[in-house]
């Protein structure tokens, strides 16, 4: 099934974070944080200025960004966890 986002919304896939610390500590599963990074998926047409004209979004399919903790709504699609998000809560692009 494929899934478009509409409007100014992103399809973002949570990119997991490491089992380990630098020192080489295990990380267990419960003391996990939820990552704030992550992969677009797919992206919408983009916002609508007062007047109509059409913002293009500033990210697109494959980009890894980083985005609030709170940020974005938890879907499951195909068995897959992903987030909808607005592009406004996308903090930026990495590399």
């Amino acid at each position: 099934m494929a899934f478009k986002p509409l409007h100014d919304r992103v399809l973002v896939k949570r990119i997991q974070s490491e089992d380990k610390t630098k020192g080489g500590l295990i990380i267990p599963e419960t003391a996990k944080e939820k990552p704030s990074e992550g992969e677009v998926i797919s992206v919408g047409a983009g916002a609508r200025k007062d007047n109509g004209e059409l913002i293009a979004p500033a990210v697109k399919a494959g980009d890894k960004i980083l985005f609030g903790k709170w940020s974005g709504t938890e879907v499951t699609l195909n068995g897959e966890e992903l987030l909808i998000m607005k592009e406004s809560d996308i903090m930026g692009i990495i590399g």
